[in-house]
């Protein structure tokens, strides 16, 4: 096993926002292998120099990214919910179509494919992404849950497991299958029917009848 080297430290200055923005367009864009330092520096209007000053390594810029991407999104779909006020139905197909988009994008999974190649020498790459990144989103969904629970809508005791589940039930095999490129993904009939299933057995387990 590789011996964990330590993490090189992110220093933050005048320009770190328009670097993260210029890198998150190349990103989206390119994905993590086909993004260069050169397209990113030249997007964020910055030279090299400087963005090396704030990050010494192409991994943590794309961590980085990866991070405030997915932060981006949580606070966006909780803003949605609270301001539409949509029925808990609604809400699971909402909270469903945005995790399978996101799972099944080539930045998602440039980012999990990044974890995994960078676990043995860089552990806490992957710790620091998902304590800021995937455990937001799910502390946004129990966050809801449990107002859920509140209005009567939903009976749940544990509201992180119930979180979880629901994550899963939307996971089933498509994980695996970008994972191991196994076919073709996510065609719009296959996308509906996970979500379809994933709500009706969620709301099985915890729905309250009328």
């Amino acid at each position: 096993m590789t011996k964990p080297m330590p993490q090189p430290a992110i220093r933050k200055g005048r320009k770190f926002d328009q670097v993260l923005e210029g890198a998150r367009t190349i990103f989206l864009r390119d994905g993590f292998e086909g993004a260069s330092v050169d397209d990113i520096a030249r997007e964020a209007g910055v030279s090299k120099a400087t963005l090396y000053s704030y990050f010494p390594d192409k991994r943590l810029l794309f961590m980085e990214v990866a991070k405030c991407e997915c932060a981006r999104q949580a606070d966006e779909a909780a803003e949605l919910i609270e301001a539409e006020a949509m029925p808990v139905e609604k809400v699971l197909r909402f909270a469903a179509e945005r995790f399978i988009d996101y799972m099944s994008s080539e930045f998602a999974l440039s980012t999990y494919r990044l974890c995994v190649a960078e676990a043995d020498r860089f552990p806490q790459l992957g710790h620091d992404f998902y304590h800021s990144g995937p455990e937001l989103v799910r502390q946004r969904m129990v966050d809801y849950l449990k107002k859920a629970a509140a209005r009567g809508e939903v009976k749940i005791e544990d509201f992180e497991l119930a979180a979880d589940q629901f994550a899963e039930l939307c996971k089933v095999d498509i994980h695996n299958r970008l994972i191991f490129g196994i076919g073709d993904c996510c065609d719009p009939r296959d996308r509906n029917r996970i979500i379809d299933g994933a709500i009706e057995m969620f709301l099985a387990r915890y729905g309250v009848r009328a």
